[in-house]
């Protein structure tokens, strides 16, 4: 069993030098010449009822807030409608009255969702609070006129994180005079340092309401949309005095039994016509002293996540699909290493990629008939997050099992092999805070160790694998300009077979034969690499945003990270001006300009690019936006796949899209591009999309798409030729690629209770490749081809098989020339599936729930065939169905 890393041990240590150096929290300067607005919190002399009435008498003895200013449509401007806010706690929890007053109750959008629903027609009320009072952190607790719940966790000052839940009462209730919200927040959910010894607490506070019938939302602190920050405008809540700092122990065990039924052959000694799997697990949360939080999980079960939509990915990289997880995403912003808010850039990825814990296994078993497991067990899971003072910290670590494959031979013996490895996966990120918050400075880093001492892993899989990173943070003029930096290092360690592999992988073929600056060194056992990135940034009406980066051939974080191509420098700038002024046609408008280079590490000119783009809402609140963009002919170092440099042609298009207004019952968003290049190539798309409100309860949204196109150099594969000197003994075949795309993304939401909801998501898909005029590449650094039975010389045969199906094709290269033909299979394809999930999720107490689930995929593929006929496509894609049934409850308990 891997053990602990180095970086776990130095994470520990930091912890405890951050929790020794912790001093009791202090009010940070205010921001230049912006006046911190104040709110007064008053005891209540005895417990309240959470009715959404507001009749105590402790509420009409707190003095009411009333001074709100519009965010928009007119910022700074005095509400249209009148709203109060009142604050209370005991030594529990915190109190919070709204009344929101309404000159038209009937007219009060109030649409019953799912929690946490996002995009609903609905005014809302928002309370948010930075218990941690550093102007970075806070935790929203949002609430719409029917009690539907959402709460938000913020950090970095802008960044929001929706997956956060917390356990919170709420109630409303609506009059003729507008509408009420009576909170209360027990201060377990929330996260503060020490006791003040009768001082008293200082913490942020911001209330906001949405009046959505006039797209208007009112803030208690002034704040604006372009304003640099979100938390760091909010303004204080004072007078909370004598309360204690909570130790809270949260405990949510969970049972569930899993039903699968899939077609399958009966001769398969490991088939099943009905599966059932009971599982049975528990997270824990437990609230340190100084706002510090310790989760973990034991035998987590994630049967009720959405699935991921199909796509066909026809690249060198990996396809990036995002995390779901709810122990993952909760909190995840606390582990953004190494990342800069900048301009354009070029490449991307990200340090932690919580996806690669409990992922599928990376060892594949041959046999007659194999039974292997989906996904990798995740034994336990634990973290450390929160704030100490001016210390954040956050530590992730998660142990994953073992995993075999049965198989059985044709003779029917059974043995198993070994899949994937016992593997520790670690992440932590310490991050500090000075000048109020303006000034950050943080370092961490990620670790893998696997056990490949099974010879099935020990020349396939690397034994370790770390990133260490150091990143900063600083604002100036009133948070207007920012600045920020990372700077990132990686090392991974195996057999020289793994390290050869690594060398040869597409992040960076260091097998190029042109690229001088490389070589695959096969003796090597470890490889290091690094990245460098600044980020300038300027808010306001009038924006700035640059990028310069670097990243070397060496770097690799896809063990627990994920990138696609290393080996470039990239510089990126982009500028923008909003105006939110409402005029006779715009409610708001604003138009940017940019660009974005880069080159490899040889200093061949990799990408260029030029682009405008413009959008704006207009009074009737229809929304419109188009753009233009000009990409000039550029090298391409990874278009032969590890040969030499090839050319992409220049290309250029536009995009449009829009919508109309969003308060309707039937609201219709449409998107349009087209996309040329001077080879004859182009990229088409057209997606529009529909939301429907048939009643307060239900809501339906249907995305179609259809994305077609043509490209003139896709790669097939290479072929070893001694005559083929240009390009470097070997011959780099390509072809002309047209391909259909056809797709509607389907999600439907019916809401009987703020409690008791069902969800619907399903994704029928349908993708077509044609394959045609197959060519070599015959001069590198160019777009010269060789086209095969065009170009004098070469020859091509199709390959007929028994059933009149065209397998593959016979080549000749030069005709009576000295090269060898060879045979290509035939690469067109059709390709179907329908991917979706039904859940019914009920919560039947505070923080416990029952789910009801049914997901359901079905696919087909068809090789040799690459025309499209929709009938045909859509017809296909109902095939006999694999149908998944979760019943799954869960009970949280606390004390």
């Amino acid at each position: 069993m891997p053990q602990p890393s180095t970086f776990a041990l130095l994470a520990i240590a930091t912890l405890a030098c951050a929790v020794q150096a912790q001093t009791p929290a202090t009010t940070p300067p205010s921001d230049g010449p912006r006046t911190t607005r104040v709110m007064q919190a008053a005891r209540a002399p005895s417990s309240l009822r959470i009715d959404g009435r507001l009749d105590e008498a402790a509420w009409s003895a707190a003095a009411p807030e009333t001074q709100f200013t519009q965010s928009y449509p007119n910022a700074g401007a005095a509400p249209t409608e009148r709203t109060e806010v009142r604050v209370l706690f005991d030594d529990d929890a915190l109190y919070v009255g709204v009344h929101a007053f309404d000159s038209h109750p009937d007219s009060i959008a109030a649409q019953l969702a799912r929690r946490d629903a996002v995009g609903i027609y609905s005014d809302w009320i928002h309370l948010v609070i930075d218990s941690y009072h550093d102007r970075r952190t806070a935790f929203r607790f949002s609430v719409n006129p029917r009690a539907v719940q959402k709460d938000v966790l913020h950090s970095d000052d802008r960044s929001e994180d929706s997956n956060w839940d917390a356990v919170w009462e709420v109630a409303t209730t609506m009059d003729s005079t507008g509408w009420w919200a009576e909170y209360r927040i027990p201060f377990s959910q929330l996260r503060f340092g020490a006791v003040d010894k009768g001082v008293g607490r200082v913490w942020g506070i911001q209330v906001q309401r949405d009046v959505a019938r006039k797209g208007e939302r009112d803030s208690w602190s002034p704040w604006k949309l372009t304003d640099p920050g979100y938390v760091s405008f909010m303004g204080d809540l004072t007078g909370i005095v004598d309360i204690p700092s909570p130790r809270h122990l949260e405990v949510m065990p969970y049972v569930s039994t899993r039903l699968a039924r899939a077609p399958g052959d009966a001769a398969n000694p490991f088939y099943h016509s009905n599966d059932v799997r009971p599982s049975v697990g528990a997270d824990l949360k437990y609230g340190l002293p100084g706002g510090l939080t310790l989760t973990a999980t034991a035998n987590p079960d994630f049967g009720q996540v959405e699935v991921d939509p199909a796509v066909v990915n026809l690249s060198a990289f990996e396809s990036f699909f995002p995390e779901k997880r709810p122990f993952f995403v909760e909190g995840a912003s606390i582990f953004d290493l190494g990342r800069v808010r900048g301009g354009p850039s070029y490449g991307g990825g990200q340090i932690f990629y919580s996806r690669r814990i409990g992922r599928s296994p990376q060892r594949f078993a041959s046999g007659a008939f194999t039974d292997a497991p989906d996904a990798t067990t995740i034994l336990g899971a634990g973290k450390l997050t929160g704030k100490n003072g001016p210390w954040t910290i956050g530590i992730l670590d998660a142990v994953t099992a073992k995993e075999r494959a049965n198989i059985s031979d044709a003779a029917g013996a059974r043995t198993s092999a070994p899949v994937e490895p016992a593997t520790n996966y670690f992440v932590s990120r310490v991050r500090r805070d000075f000048n109020g918050g303006k000034t950050v400075v943080s370092g961490g880093g990620t670790s893998v160790l696997r056990d490949v001492n099974d010879p099935m892993f020990k020349d396939f899989l690397r034994s370790s694998a770390s990133v260490g990173a150091l990143d900063f943070e600083h604002q100036w003029d009133n948070r207007t300009w920012t600045l920020t930096g990372a700077a990132a290092a990686s090392t991974i360690a195996g057999t020289s077979t793994v390290i050869a592999n690594t060398q040869r992988s597409s992040a960076r073929y260091y097998q190029r034969p042109d690229a001088t600056y490389l070589g695959v060194d096969a003796t090597r056992t470890s490889l290091d690499g690094s990245s460098l990135e600044l980020g300038l940034n300027k808010a306001g009406d009038w924006s700035l945003a640059a990028t310069a980066k670097q990243v070397s051939p060496g770097f690799e974080v896809n063990d627990l990270g994920f990138m696609g191509r290393v080996d470039y420098r990239n510089l990126g700038v982009g500028g923008a001006y909003s105006n939110n002024t409402p005029g006779s046609t715009f409610r708001n408008w604003s138009v940017y300009a940019g660009t974005n280079h880069a080159w490899n590490f040889g200093g061949d000119k990799i990408w260029t690019s030029m682009f405008a783009n413009g959008s704006g809402t207009f009074k009737n609140l229809w929304y419109m936006g188009a753009g233009l963009e000009y990409d000039p002919g550029a090298l391409d170092d990874r278009l032969t796949r590890g040969g030499p440099v090839g050319r992409q042609p220049t290309s250029y298009g536009a995009f449009v899209y829009g919508g109309t207004d969003s308060r309707r019952k039937i609201a219709y968003n449409w998107s349009l591009s087209w996309f040329p290049d001077e080879a004859g190539g182009y990229s088409k798309n057209i997606f529009p999309q529909i939301d429907m409100r048939p009643s307060t309860t239900v809501t339906v949204s249907v995305s179609p798409g259809l994305s077609w196109g043509r490209t003139t150099a896709q790669y097939v594969q290479s072929v070893a030729d001694d005559a083929a000197t240009a390009t470097f003994g070997r011959r780099y075949l390509f072809a002309n690629l047209d391909q259909t795309t056809l797709s509607a993304t389907t999600r439907v939401s019916w809401t009987l209770s703020s409690t008791l909801s069902f969800q619907l998501y399903a994704q029928p898909f349908a993708s077509v490749g044609s394959y045609d005029q197959f060519k070599e590449l015959t001069q590198p650094r160019t777009r010269v081809y060789s086209i095969y039975g065009g170009s004098a010389g070469t020859t091509i045969k199709p390959v007929i098989n028994s059933r009149g199906e065209r397998t593959g094709y016979t080549i000749d290269p030069d005709g009576s020339g000295p090269a060898s033909s060879f045979t290509l299979g035939n690469p067109d394809f059709r390709t179907q599936s329908l991917r979706g999930n039904a859940v019914v999720r009920w919560e039947y107490r505070p923080g416990s729930a029952v789910f009801f689930v049914w997901q359901q995929q079905r696919s087909g593929y068809a090789p040799y065939e690459g025309d499209f006929q929709t009938s045909r496509e859509l017809r296909q894609i109902f095939t006999q169905p694999t149908n998944v049934f979760l019943v799954k409850a869960t009970y949280w308990f606390a004390r």
